[in-house]
């Protein structure tokens, strides 16, 4: 790493040590912690991934910005204070140059997790679901900056696929002209988030974290840059009904545009909205299935780093 991003690195003890050794490390998005979900569960699930990424042999490594400092790796006390504190922005690629020089906190989302994670070397990343193409794209324009990361960084996202509440056709329209790899693992379909299917092709089906972890090494080994979009169904138990989402869906979208709500705003609205609409089970949903997506991870990290 350059002297320079050093200056605006911190890295945990454990993190540090384990990329010295070369051992198996998974990013952790923040976002999940402090706009993904109310307190106390974003707290819990933010140590539950912890555990899940560790049972499996890798180490995790959650990433935010906390006084201006990019954290890769953080103690229970600074996840504490990102799941209570209301002062906490929600960081993309932008907002970094401005959270850092005024010594504020951030927590990462998908694009802002791989830029720090690549900074620090790390090239495996479990989240959720995706950012992508929104609805209605040809009136706002509005796609998520987590595409055009994937394009151009080189880290690993492992996902239950799109956010529900996207387009997810023009999702992997726009991911294909980007270059960006698209896997879904176990499967011929990607993963809708909520649901297992999406109607949506994958590139390419993969079936063990081995196959996987052998891709990422040969793509980058050919100096091909970018990320890998790795699709990891939620599990069937956790599932929901699809008829059930898309009613759920639709009628928060219909609010939020009689709201104009957008931006940055709109993601956390709509989740929030689908967890009262849905009675709590869309929350239920994704807290199992970004379980789901971090023990994944951390199989394919530590596969990547015995080659």
């Amino acid at each position: 790493m350059m002297n320079t991003v050093l200056e605006y690195l911190e890295l945990s003890e454990e993190v540090k040590k384990a990329l010295d050794q070369n051992e198996a490390v998974v990013a952790l998005e923040s976002t999940i912690i402090s706009h993904g979900m109310p307190y106390p569960q974003n707290m819990e699930t933010a140590r539950m991934l912890e555990d899940t990424v560790s049972q499996q042999g890798a180490v995790p490594a959650t990433i935010a910005i906390i006084d201006g400092k990019l954290k890769v790796g953080l103690s229970t006390e600074e996840i504490h204070h990102l799941a209570t504190s209301n002062q906490v922005l929600k960081a993309s690629r932008r907002d970094l140059p401005y959270l850092v020089s005024q010594k504020k906190d951030g927590a990462t989302t998908v694009a802002a997790t791989m830029i720090i994670a690549a900074m620090a070397g790390i090239r495996v990343f479990a989240t959720g679901g995706l950012g992508g193409v929104h609805r209605g794209v040809a009136e706002t324009l509005d796609i998520s900056a987590d595409l055009t990361e994937c394009a151009k960084t080189n880290v690993a996202v492992v996902c239950a696929g799109v956010k529900s509440i996207l387009d997810i056709g023009l999702t992997l329209e726009y991911l294909e002209t980007q270059g960006v790899p698209v896997i879904a693992y176990k499967a011929e379909e990607f993963p809708a988030f909520y649901t297992r299917s999406s109607g949506f092709k994958a590139d390419y089906a993969m079936y063990t974290p081995e196959e996987i972890a052998s891709m990422l090494k040969v793509k980058w080994e050919m100096g091909l840059t970018g990320g890998v979009i790795i699709g990891n169904p939620v599990p069937e138990e956790a599932a929901m009904e699809k008829a059930m989402i898309d009613v759920a869906i639709d009628k928060a979208l219909a609010e939020a545009s009689k709201r104009e709500i957008r931006g940055k705003k709109i993601t956390p609205f709509l989740l929030d909205r689908l967890k009262e609409i849905t009675e709590g089970k869309s929350l239920e949903t994704n807290i199992a299935l970004v379980k789901n997506n971090a023990r994944l991870a951390a199989e394919i990290a530590v596969n990547l780093a015995r080659r």
